[in-house]
């Protein structure tokens, strides 16, 4: 979660063992290969889609995975086997695009206690012996690490897994390795560069590998794109599920904070921060939201969701649900240029043809008020959370506060900031308690401007089911020097209302996927996915990666 300071408001990474370094800048005529470092050096590689091997799991659905560890075609730690061999061949080498961190050592004897656990009782459900990475921000108590991508926190390990890495356990899930993100949520700086961490170094596009995968998750959404797991797990402050989901194609819900429980979870705000699923179809991510759901004493928020979460969400895939569904379009959200413009009128033409009613346009009438007061929130919180959570870590860890890690940053400035300074957690760091008049009027405008005279008042007007937008424009070129060239994002409304919001493939431009948006009213996930499932049936814009070493600009 990264934006500019509010006033103006213009929203705008080393592998310590072996990372990459995209093309700061380059024009796509000159940028014929992606620059890695590699050992302490920079060295040039160039990779095109025949480089890489087809893989027998590339686009395969967890319905399908299912289907083989019935038949016995494969077993939970056969697949994990096959996604730990992927990731050795492409994420570390070959087009590297360097979208995992840190694998998890036990992945397979947890497999296979899993296939054994099948044979004995059956599997538990449809997420039983299905392999999953999860975002390096979310704890886990095992052998890997959970840093945010800081080397701040090296060798940190939760005392207890957080509440959706006990689900997915539960569920028998195989969390089989983290993935990087841009350090801290990014929410460190406001000209920093997506995907980059001090610990993981620069994750690539695997669309286009000098282009950026977009958004705090961007791990998350560059390794379920390149099939390195059959889905994964994000988390969102403002657009890091969205926009990461829109750049590599693929479906990702931010559900209504409260949904999922935010325990165990490195925070940022504690009224916007949540967990999501990112899967290559609307199907996967379903049924993954599912069983991330849950009520946990240890998070509050989540006893506002009692009676309005799912352990199924699979029951709301309708592809007739678009007839008689009234869907506004928020033209003012955005502004990325004609080319998004044409893919997501072509989108919306698809939704009018299957049945809905189209408010053309159903504008936010408190767009541009909210947005100062989001700024403020999110400072107040960070330093109030952030200081909480790491003063609950162990003695070996080498930070307990955000003064400790700002310490620490200036002291590695040579690892930890090479490439962009700390001066938001410098702000956030001057902010007093959550008790301060000026916070607690940030948090009632925010919401008040977001919900009652936002989001609900526009849906209220015209009686309306959801409202659409395009997530973001096409990704950037990665930019070291300058940090993100934000194309525009949708996500503030239902970030900082809390309330839900959907992205799926809405098309292509120039060989890069961009996604459209569904938002709406507090828990309305089951709304949310009727709809986009059914554009998906009626679309089918997925497409794998092609590992393209720079964007394909024929006319």
């Amino acid at each position: 979660m990264k934006e500019k300071p509010p006033s103006p408001d213009n929203s705008r990474r080393r592998f310590l063992q072996a990372g990459v370094l995209a093309g700061a800048g380059a024009s796509a005529g000159a940028m014929k290969a992606a620059a890695h470092i590699m050992g302490g050096r920079v060295v040039a590689t160039t990779t095109s889609q025949s480089d890489v091997k087809p893989f027998e799991l590339d686009e395969v659905t967890i319905a399908e995975l299912q289907k083989g560890m019935k038949s016995g075609e494969y077993t939970a730690r056969s697949l994990t086997e096959k996604y730990l061999a992927r990731i050795d061949e492409i994420d570390k080498r070959g087009p590297t695009i360097n979208a995992i961190i840190e694998l998890n050592p036990d992945a397979l004897s947890i497999a296979a206690a899993l296939d054994e656990e099948r044979k004995a009782k059956g599997p538990r459900g449809p997420m039983h012996g299905i392999p999953v990475l999860i975002k390096d921000n979310i704890g886990t108590h095992d052998r890997m690490q959970t840093t945010a991508g800081s080397i701040a926190l090296a060798g940190s390990i939760p005392a207890r897994d957080s509440f959706v890495a006990k689900r997915l356990r539960e569920s028998g899930a195989v969390i089989i390795g983290k993935a990087n993100l841009s350090e801290w949520a990014d929410v460190r700086s406001y000209t920093s560069t997506s995907g980059w961490s001090s610990r993981g170094g620069q994750t690539m596009n695997p669309y286009v590998l000098d282009r950026n995968p977009l958004g705090s998750s961007a791990g998350t959404g560059a390794a379920i794109a390149a099939s390195l797991a059959a889905a994964g797990v994000g988390s969102e402050t403002d657009g890091s599920i969205t926009c990461p989901s829109s750049a590599n194609g693929l479906a990702g819900i931010k559900p209504t904070v409260g949904l999922v429980s935010r325990y165990g979870i490195i925070p940022i705000s504690h009224h916007q921060d949540t967990a999501g699923p990112m899967a290559r179809t609307v199907t996967d991510m379903a049924i993954l939201l599912g069983a991330m759901c849950g009520i946990d004493p240890e998070d509050s928020f989540t006893a506002k969701s009692r009676g309005k979460s799912f352990a199924d969400y699979t029951q709301f895939l309708d592809a007739a649900a678009p007839k008689g569904a009234r869907i506004g379009v928020a033209r003012k959200a955005f502004d990325y240029g004609a080319a998004v413009e044409k893919v997501f009128n072509e989108a919306i033409a698809a939704l009018k043809q299957s049945g809905a009613e189209i408010i053309d346009p159903a504008d936010l009438p408190t767009l541009g008020q909210f947005e100062h007061y989001e700024q403020m929130l999110l400072h107040y919180e960070f330093k109030a959370n952030i200081n909480a959570y790491l003063a609950e870590l162990g003695p070996g860890v080498a930070v307990h506060s955000l003064r400790d890690v700002i310490e620490f940053d200036e002291k590695h400035r040579d690892r930890e900031m090479p490439y962009f300074g700390q001066e938001r957690f410098l702000i956030c760091q001057e902010k007093g308690p959550l008790t301060t008049p000026e916070y607690l009027e940030a948090v009632e405008k925010a919401q008040r401007l977001t919900r009652a005279e936002g989001i609900d008042a526009v849906m209220d007007k015209f009686r309306l089911d959801a409202i659409v937008a395009p997530s973001t424009g096409p990704a950037w070129v990665t930019d070291l020097v300058t940090g993100d060239h934000q194309a525009g994002k949708s996500s503030r409304p239902a970030a900082v209302s809390g309330y839900p919001n959907l992205s799926l493939p809405m098309g292509w431009i120039f060989g890069l996927p961009v996604g459209i948006s569904f938002y709406g009213r507090a828990y309305s996930e089951p709304t949310l996915i009727k709809l986009a499932y059914a554009l998906e049936q009626a679309t089918r814009h997925r497409r794998p990666p092609r590992f393209l070493p720079t964007a394909e600009l024929r006319v």
